[in-house]
């Protein structure tokens, strides 16, 4: 707990095409160097190619990616006796939020392709189908939370 005030979580506005929260958070984490006009662009051309391939409502799409996304338990490291042991613990909403944005941004940049929208999207469609690096990155977690669930006693 801090010892000075307490920290207040700052609101979220609402993006302007999607009315929809965890895409203008998503913007925020996809913007480099504050540039948001430029990250907004790329969203919603990925969203809109989104909608040309699947068919589907792009906002319904990307809330179900990112759910296919999000991790449910990591491992963290906690030193017992002279050995560093991986610890399985489960994760907070927002961490989940957090790290599956991340996942979906850094792999969707890591991908080879034209255009950022097109890489995005490309993740994006994807993730909706439980394939890809993404899903991948999150199912890699939770073998490795499986792996230790002997060590889940030392939890803190």
């Amino acid at each position: 707990m801090p010892r000075g005030q307490l920290i207040r979580k700052k609101k979220v506005v609402l993006d302007p095409r999607y009315k929809s929260p965890v895409l203008e958070k998503f913007i925020t984490r996809m913007m480099l160097q504050g540039k948001k006009n430029t990250a907004t662009h790329i969203i919603y051309g990925a969203l809109d190619i989104v909608t040309k391939k699947v068919g589907k409502d792009a906002v319904e799409v990307f809330q179900k990616a990112l759910d296919n996304v999000k991790p449910v338990v990591e491992v963290k490291s906690r030193r017992v006796g002279g050995a560093t042991l991986q610890v399985p613990v489960e994760i907070r909403e927002e961490r989940r939020d957090a790290l599956g944005m991340r996942w979906l941004i850094s792999f969707s940049r890591g991908r080879k392709g034209r255009s950022m929208a097109e890489r995005l999207s490309a993740e994006l469609i994807d993730a909706y189908n439980n394939t890809g690096s993404a899903v991948k990155k999150k199912e890699d977690t939770h073998k490795m939370a499986e792996a230790n669930k002997a060590f889940a006693h030392y939890r803190w």
